[in-house]
């Protein structure tokens, strides 16, 4: 999916909620929960979506940011902050994200923009039936992660060397069962040794929010230099 039309999306899925949510006289309060920092390419993509519909930040809708600066152990204080706000709707930009926010919150509506899969990190009691004051959108990295390989592979038949930029801690729920404790670098893993390729893994650090174009400089500068650099998506 393209990011403009997965923009699109989030602004109805939110719009719904809002409207739902709306009272004639009522200045709705929306709060924003960022994983990462401040710059955020797709902020302004959702805003103008918003005015498009008719809400204007600073005239009929108030938007409130948090964010965690890539630090997972602030998510839980943040989210009890917009709580404490009593916003209307919690947008949330990664399953560590809306997690911390279904803990602070059962009652306020949560959008989720991107994130591992939701059964798995309790989220969602099923894809068909969620439950609870989760929605949005879900990208389930696992069973993309080989497939993306594939497709580098195809587009890039000479490539040799790929880079995997990921974090221990990406993933929203518990993945015991791996061997690296993320699903989706084990099967980017196994994906390439299927296809001849040297996985070259560059675990970012616990502020993997901010240091990841220093990681990504490292990655293009290094003696071994990778064809393709890729990343985990739970981590913006």
């Amino acid at each position: 999916m393209r990011k403009s039309g997965a923009v699109s999306i989030l602004v109805l899925l939110a719009v719904a909620v809002i409207a739902e949510a709306q009272q004639p006289t009522k200045i709705l309060r929306v709060g924003i929960l960022f994983i990462g920092g401040r710059d955020q390419p797709h902020l302004e993509a959702f805003k103008q979506g918003l005015r498009e519909r008719g809400y204007t930040e600073g005239k009929n809708i108030v938007l409130d940011y948090r964010y965690a600066e890539g630090k997972l152990d602030r998510l839980p204080s943040l989210a009890a902050e917009l709580v404490q706000l009593k916003v209307d709707v919690i947008v949330t930009t990664s399953g560590n994200s809306a997690k911390a926010a279904s803990e602070a919150t059962k009652t306020i509506p949560i959008v989720l923009t991107t994130g591992a899969d939701p059964v798995k990190s309790g989220l969602a009691e099923s894809l068909a039936k969620p439950g609870g004051n989760v929605t949005g959108l879900s990208i389930i990295e696992e069973d993309l992660s080989g497939k993306r390989v594939d497709i580098l592979k195809e587009t890039f038949p000479k490539m040799t060397r790929m880079a995997y930029l990921w974090h221990p801690l990406a993933v929203s729920y518990s993945a015991a069962d791996t061997t690296s404790g993320n699903p989706s670098y084990d099967q980017a893993e196994k994906a390439t040794k299927t296809a001849g390729v040297q996985l070259l893994s560059y675990v970012q650090g616990s502020n993997f929010g901010r240091n990841r174009e220093g990681v990504c400089r490292y990655a293009k500068g290094s003696a071994g230099r990778p064809t393709c650099i890729t990343k985990s998506a739970d981590d913006s």
